[in-house]
């Protein structure tokens, strides 16, 4: 069998595997290329994850999702995924990098690269670019961000057992790294430039993030910008001034954003402000014939209009597309991210 295909998809997160399963469906041979492994970003997410949805927002391929509990863990997630791969059958090639895209509309080259250097050459007709955003944080750039004991991903709490660590951020992933290194024996000092922790903090997160603040179990630093970050401590300026912080360890979860310059060596316009790619509402394909857009990417820097729960009717709306079967007939529902 060639290595030709009908559709590419580059990015095996939920979108990019919905939109393979869509192509199948329609009678179509798909095939799924990603740098890491299969649903990446959710596997390097918190080991200890809740999502903030329901399973049947998480589903795709029309497969139910079963769980022990009412919202999905980490590791039911990427159980699920797995099997709707085994399910559909669903060609997969990890630890491949997309070095770019090649040729035009029905007759795409693409070259890649795997693990050990061997370049590899894929033909499709159809690219559906859901590459996500996981993969690159948004960086501080101040002075020691590049050193051994500064990441900008938390897995678990367990190794910084009565260590200081200072956890960057007021969403999300930053309060519950807080709340998670807290209860394992950290000393922890939260840092947010913001005057409070953000809007959309999950419900049953918000009340335990501000109690534990308001008892003095974690030091909450607000309208405080990190200047600078050395061995064992960060300097921080507020309206104290400015002063350091002990730490042994330092959690930038600032956000993450899009790869905008992979997007723009395949030909693909970006609003300078906003970074949203120009595509067809309708369609999902961009201004480059034949190479369409899902998932996250489609919202430019506004990363939370764009979530697992809308990004996976992308594949859908996009198969009806190049099938010719017409418009989204069921308009994807809108709920909070699943961060």
């Amino acid at each position: 069998m060639t290595d030709s295909y009908d559709v590419l998809c580059i990015g095996a997160g939920p979108t990019g595997l919905a939109s393979a399963i869509e192509a199948k469906r329609a009678g179509l041979r798909p095939l799924v290329i990603d740098k890491g492994c299969l649903c990446n970003s959710l596997f390097h997410y918190p080991i200890n994850l809740l999502f903030f949805t329901t399973p049947e927002r998480m589903e795709i391929g029309d497969l139910p999702m079963t769980i022990s509990g009412g919202k999905p863990t980490r590791g039911e997630a990427l159980k699920y995924y797995r099997r709707a791969v085994e399910h559909y059958g669903i060609d997969v090639r990890q630890y491949q990098r997309v070095k770019n895209v090649r040729g035009l509309d029905g007759a795409f080259v693409v070259h890649a690269v795997d693990e050990d250097g061997v370049e590899l050459e894929y033909h499709a007709r159809k690219i559906i670019l859901a590459t996500g955003y996981y993969d690159l944080p948004n960086v501080l750039g101040i002075p020691g961000e590049d050193l051994p004991r500064v990441s900008h991903y938390f897995s678990e709490a367990h190794p910084y057992w009565n260590q200081d660590v200072v956890v960057m951020g007021g969403r999300n992933s930053a309060a519950e790294a807080a709340l998670d290194l807290f209860r394992s024996g950290a000393r922890v000092t939260l840092i947010h430039r913001g005057p409070e922790m953000g809007k959309s903090l999950k419900y049953w997160v918000r009340p335990d993030i501000e109690n534990r603040i308001r008892a003095g179990e974690i030091r909450a630093m607000f309208n405080t910008e990190v200047t600078r970050i050395e061995p064992e401590k960060v300097w921080i300026k507020n309206a104290d001034g400015e002063h350091s912080v002990p730490a042994e360890q330092v959690f930038a979860l600032t956000g993450y954003h899009p790869d905008f310059e992979f997007l723009k060596e395949q030909g693909v316009h970006l609003d300078p402000d906003s970074r949203k790619p120009e595509i067809n509402p309708e369609t999902l394909e961009s201004n480059v014939p034949g190479i369409y857009l899902a998932g996250v990417i489609v919202g430019g820097k506004h990363t939370a209009e764009i979530f697992i729960e809308n990004g996976r009717f992308h594949g859908r709306q996009i198969i009806a597309a190049i099938t010719g079967k017409g418009k989204l007939k069921e308009k994807p529902p809108v709920s909070p991210p699943g961060e």
